[in-house]
């Protein structure tokens, strides 16, 4: 009778595919957080060419305005700068997350190979024992029958 197969390292092996799988959540975390960021910037960039448009609306624009109308303007630069920085950074942790999520992926396919490896050599000793045991039985057979 065959008896199962049994990965010594199948624990090991778990807590690769729980480690990939929480890398696998890290980098959707970080492509969200970056996707978000771009957004942002892009709605800061857009606001500020409306407020660049806004200037010649046509209206009569007093000191007061113009000044205003500047700080505004200088406030939105300072968002886009800002915002491009925290994107950057963003996209430092999205690569650095994707290359978490390779190694541990590269870990857990290791194990796995040496799973299998080591499933397809045990499946071939227990093929090998039934050969062994079916040749023994037909040659008692045999053996019995010429007496």
């Amino acid at each position: 009778m065959a008896r199962g197969f049994r990965f010594p390292l199948e624990r090991v092996l778990d807590y690769r595919r729980q480690q990939e799988e929480q890398a696998r959540m890290a980098v959707a975390r970080a492509l969200a957080a970056h996707r978000a960021q771009q957004a942002e910037l892009d709605g800061l960039r857009q606001a500020l060419e409306r407020h660049m448009a806004s200037l010649y609306g046509g209206a009569q624009i007093t000191e007061n305005d113009l000044w205003l109308w500047r700080r505004y303007r200088v406030r939105l630069e300072e968002d886009i700068a800002l915002a491009e920085r925290r994107l950057m950074q963003l996209g430092r942790e999205l690569t650095q997350a994707r290359q978490d999520l390779v190694a541990r992926a590269r870990e857990k396919k290791l194990l796995e190979r040496l799973r299998a490896v080591q499933e397809q050599a045990h499946r071939t000793s227990e093929n090998q024992k039934e050969q062994r045991e079916s040749d023994e039985m037909a040659t008692l057979r045999y053996g019995r029958e010429a007496v």
